[in-house]
């Protein structure tokens, strides 16, 4: 078992600390979701003034209305790219407030459209209802893009922990439905593998971490109790897709200390021997999300600005000489 208390900075060991020892407890999911929203809502971010935020009626998988955000600089002008953003959360927690800073400084930063989907959670709506939810909110996005001013060739998905696995699992899916092409993935410490049988993933046992026990509730309550069985579908776990060729481009990160590391870096090496141009970072002394509970951070800063720099090569204008503002 990893001690990974001792193996963290001080800036990152007082986020520790500062935690409720219980946080991600594998107790009633009521509980850890109030655990949850509690920590979320203790120190909410002011947002930027230049950007506009909207909220949208979408309709959803099965005529569900779900809530879309979008994030944008207040005067923006001409075509601009979008990043299609998923909250994480396990499965079973979170919901789009907990990215709008995030989203908002994108938005400011890059000068693209952000647009953030409300998908429903599990248990109570397990897959595939999160995942369609998403689909439908991306469908929509690339409907509406000529409206918002977005470029449909420059519309990337992104998205943190369970998120990400969402991610990477709407990947697969509008490849396979041929109905809308991505550009470009970002994968932030995606939860992706409900066998949770890597060496990593029994490392982490701390109960302020994000953690095998919690992991094992979170995919239970997405498959409806059948985590780690045969006929798990690659669309709910990307890790067991087959054929990972013809995804849009990848931008993988993840810390050293995450539970997530082994499954992430094995999916970043398939998508490379699939032919899917990859970016893998492993960011060294970084627990699960420690780019958001120590934002201060040197590495996390470091963290935030290449990922804000991924983003710019592919969504930003094209400048002189064929190459994405930023990229050179």
């Amino acid at each position: 078992m990893t001690d990974v208390f001792s193996r963290l900075d001080e800036q990152h060991q007082a986020a520790v600390e500062a935690m409720p020892p219980n946080l991600f407890g594998h107790d009633d999911i009521d509980k850890v979701r109030r655990r949850f929203d509690a920590m979320m809502n203790a120190k909410p971010s002011p947002l930027p003034d230049n950007v506009s935020v909207v909220d949208h009626g979408v309709e959803g998988f099965e005529g569900h209305e779900m809530l879309v955000r979008t994030y944008a600089r207040v005067g923006r002008e001409g075509s601009s790219g979008g990043l299609y953003w998923i909250h994480g959360g396990g499965m079973i927690l979170g919901d789009v407030a907990m990215s709008d800073f995030g989203c908002a400084q994108l938005a400011d930063k890059l000068g693209i459209m952000v647009a953030s989907v409300e998908y429903r959670l599990a248990p109570e709506y397990p897959f595939p209802v999160p995942l369609e939810d998403c689909y439908a909110g991306l469908k929509w996005f690339f409907d509406n893009a000529e409206e918002f001013g977005v470029d449909t060739d420059r519309i990337a998905i992104g998205g943190a922990s369970a998120g990400g696995g969402l991610a990477a699992g709407l990947a697969l899916l509008a490849r396979d439905r041929n109905e809308v092409s991505p550009c470009f993935q970002l994968l932030t410490y995606p939860m992706l593998d409900d066998r949770n049988d890597t060496l990593s993933s029994h490392e982490i046992f701390d109960a302020r971490l994000w953690n095998r026990q919690a992991n094992d509730v979170g995919w239970n309550a997405y498959l409806s109790g059948a985590a780690g069985t045969a006929d798990v579908s690659p669309y709910a776990a990307p890790a067991r897709a087959a054929d990972l060729t013809g995804l849009p481009p990848a931008y993988v990160t993840v810390g050293e200390l995450d539970m997530f590391v082994d499954e992430d870096v094995t999916y970043a090496q398939r998508l490379l021997q699939a032919g899917v141009r990859t970016e893998l970072h492993v960011y060294p002394g970084c627990f699960h999300g420690s780019d958001g509970w120590v934002p201060k951070a040197p590495m996390s800063r470091r963290w935030r600005r290449d990922e804000l720099e991924a983003l710019r090569a592919v969504l930003c204008e094209v400048a002189d000489h064929g190459q994405p503002d930023g990229a050179r």
